[in-house]
Formats: structure tokens, sequence, C-alpha cells
């Protein structure tokens, strides 16, 4: 589980370094945000990060969904196969534990809920927490 405090840089900048870390490991990513307008921030991030390196990707109401490396969606539901979840809206999901691999982007307004969800994840066992912080314009794990 890694906990992504975003002081800098908004999710729709921070999704495509996930999205290319999470394809060169071989996996696929599902981003899930309740918010339309986030996700179409997002889905054009993905498409102008490094217009030179495209990131595949599509929306889950969209024809070829499950064929899709990286799926943008208001839902947890990984039809495109992936073991690897983003939370580009800071809102955690039950349905998180059911991913090999959990991110979950934050600002500040969502600090209080990033805090509660990282004690609840404490008290499980097994649970392995990540905190990640910016550092100028590097990411740098935190205490």
């Amino acid at each position: 589980m890694d906990f992504y405090q975003l002081s800098r840089d908004p999710a729709e900048l921070v999704v495509p370094l996930l999205a290319r870390a999470t394809l060169n490991a071989g996996e696929r990513l599902l981003v899930v945000s309740s918010d339309p307008a986030a996700l179409e921030r997002i889905d054009d991030a993905l498409w102008e990060s490094q217009p030179e390196a495209f990131l595949a990707h599509g929306r889950v109401d969209a024809p070829h969904a499950a064929r899709q490396p990286v799926l943008l969606s208001d839902r947890v539901e990984p039809v495109n196969g992936a073991r690897f979840v983003a939370f580009a809206d800071g809102q955690w999901r039950g349905e998180a534990e059911t991913f090999e691999r959990v991110f979950l982007l934050f600002g500040e307004a969502e600090i209080d809920g990033a805090r509660a969800c990282w004690r609840m994840l404490g008290e499980k066992e097994g649970a392995d927490r990540r905190f990640w912080k910016q550092d100028g314009g590097k990411w740098r794990e935190g205490p």
C-alpha cells in the first residue's frame, strides 16, 4: 500500500509516472476516481506526459476496455485484469485488498482520511505500507 501525499503536483501529473512504472513491471493498472473531470485530466495527461512514449490507456465505458493496460474508471472493477490500482481521488475503497499493489494519492483535503486509513492498515497483519512525499521535484519515501 503506497500513500502518495500530493503537495506540489496534482494527481494527473503523478498517475502517468505510476502508470509507466506499472507497465515497466509488466503489470496493468486500474485508475479510479469518482470525479469525472479528474478522470478527463488524467486521460489528457496520459496522452501528453511524454508524447514520444505513449501510455496506452482507455476508459471503462469505452470499447475494448478489457484490453487496456491502463484503465480509467469511476468504480473498482478491473475489467482489464489489473492487479495494481491507483485511487486518484484520495478516497480509500475496501476493494483495495483484492489488489496486489495499491496507490492512494491524496492532497491536503484528504489528509485526515489518509491518516485514518494508514492507522487502519497498520492494524492488519501483513499490510506493507509506504509513505511518499514530494521533496522539490522528486518523490522520497517518508517516515
